[in-house]
């Protein structure tokens, strides 16, 4: 009877037919004193990229640098935003503080955990420690990443400020301690709500606990990223060497004031690409246990063809207006010349196997292989054979197709000028189609039709659902 063990025999045969072909002997050489991927790298593709675009936003530095954190959600979201602001402002450079929205997400997402952890017990059936929901909860208390309606929480909540005036902390830029800890805590403290329910408090006891709980998160939080300020006063010089003074002001009603003429966070609309047969286009999608606010904004997804979003984002861009985008970097991607595109990488030439593109985009997702890890913004895009739209115009008909063949985009990273092409990548429309999951716009961007769907009650995927990864 065959059990399916690789026996001496089948592996002998491995060996011999591994050996046998003196490609696979030259491959290895060089693959084993080399990074893999560097192997695998097309000079082909190298020679023919190039990063000149027909349309282009007007970007601002300096370059940002999330560092060794997942906040990349955060630094795409304060990218975009200080695009349209330092124009008015008539700076040279500028950024707003992501460590002052890294501290709030903690401790919202803290008390977001712990209530979710409470509520989900209450669950009927119950969501016991053993179960999966819980269990999946547990795995991974609190971490760095998220999504673009999370940020939006934050922003309207707290508002925003300038980096100068909330700079970064050591627990910024390398959060991965001050995580282990808060893990450890929230787990201790979940299984205290779990004995305060057995013993029969009501709920009005349990949101006691959960304040005092908070206490020290707090305290955790502010000894690593530093306690934000109530208000706070900015001064600057504009391009004309004039001097400007800003408050005293709260963040949030500097972001009220200050930059939501500019850029309102809560305007915008998610819209995603999700393929999945279970999931048709057109309809709403939530993820259960999914947020960082108590009662914030859910996570709500539009799905739409994927086609539909390249189009909406061509049209933002050559309006003047950057994109906040989710996409699984990493893939087919030389990251040294800040290039993605589906012909970098030639595994095929190296290992005598394609990777990655066996499978359909929604066959990934079904099967665990891929889903949206990073947030960045699409800052620029080459439109050819274009007509009636020049380098900077607008394209306010939202019904209207963008004309001429969308072939590549410019990406905005955080992970420093030192990275990447100076900072920016390159991305095909083709590896756009495979890989990016979600875009942020304007609603003018979106036809009435698009918009009708954020009415339709959404689908609730299980917390676990791919849908429901975070950008890092």
């Amino acid at each position: 009877m065959n059990t399916g063990e690789l026996t001496s025999d089948t592996l002998e045969s491995f060996r011999n037919s591994f050996s046998k072909d003196p490609k696979n002997l030259f491959a290895q050489n060089v693959v084993s004193r080399s990074d893999p991927l560097e192997t695998c790298l097309q000079r082909k593709t190298l020679e023919t990229t190039n990063h000149v675009y027909s349309h282009k936003v007007d970007e601002v530095k300096p370059v940002t640098n999330q560092k060794s954190s997942g906040r990349c959600w955060i630094f795409a979201c304060l990218n975009a935003m200080r695009i349209p602001f330092i124009k008015e402002r008539n700076v040279e450079d500028f950024e707003f503080s992501q460590g002052y929205l890294f501290f709030w997400d903690k401790i919202e997402r803290s008390n977001y955990f712990l209530n979710t952890i409470a509520d989900s017990y209450r669950r009927t059936p119950k969501e016991d420690v053993g179960g999966r929901l819980v269990s999946f909860l547990l795995g991974n208390p609190i971490c760095d990443g998220g999504q673009w309606d999370m940020v939006v929480n934050l922003v309207e909540k707290h508002g925003v400020m300038p980096k100068k005036c909330f700079p970064e902390t050591w627990s910024c830029e390398s959060s991965m301690r001050m995580n282990s800890i808060l893990k450890s805590k929230l787990r201790e403290f979940a299984h205290d709500i779990h004995k305060h329910i057995d013993a029969g408090n009501d709920d009005a006891s349990v949101r006691a606990l959960i304040r005092e709980q908070m206490s020290t998160i707090f305290r955790i939080v502010s000894i690593c990223l530093g306690t934000p300020p109530k208000e706070f006063s900015w001064e600057y010089y504009d391009k004309s060497k004039q001097y400007h003074k800003v408050g005293s002001v709260s963040p949030l009603d500097f972001y009220r004031d200050h930059v939501k003429p500019h850029f309102d966070a809560g305007s915008k609309v998610c819209l995603v690409t999700d393929p999945r047969p279970e999931n048709p286009t057109g309809k709403t999608y939530t993820v259960d246990c999914l947020g960082n606010v108590v009662g914030g904004r859910k996570t709500i997804y539009n799905n739409q063809p994927v086609e539909t979003l390249v189009d909406i984002a061509a049209k933002s861009i050559t309006a003047g207006e950057p994109v906040w985008f989710g996409c699984e970097v990493g893939k087919h991607m030389a990251s040294k010349q800040g290039i993605l595109d589906l012909d970098v990488l030639d595994y095929t030439m190296v290992f005598n196997t394609k990777v990655n593109l066996n499978l359909s985009k929604a066959q990934r997702l079904i099967f665990g292989d891929s889903e949206m890890n990073h947030a960045m913004v699409l800052t620029g895009v080459h439109i050819e054979n274009q007509e009636g739209i020049p380098n900077g115009g607008t394209t306010n008909g939202c019904d209207t197709k963008t004309t001429g063949q969308i072939k590549k985009w410019r990406i905005e990273n955080s992970w420093g000028e030192d990275r990447n092409e100076k900072g920016f990548i390159s991305m095909t429309t083709e590896w756009f189609h495979e890989f990016v999951f979600e875009i942020v716009v304007d609603r003018k961007f979106c036809s009435q039709e698009i918009l009708d769907v954020f009415d339709i009650e959404p689908k609730v995927l299980p917390a676990w659902d791919p849908m429901g990864a975070l950008a890092k």
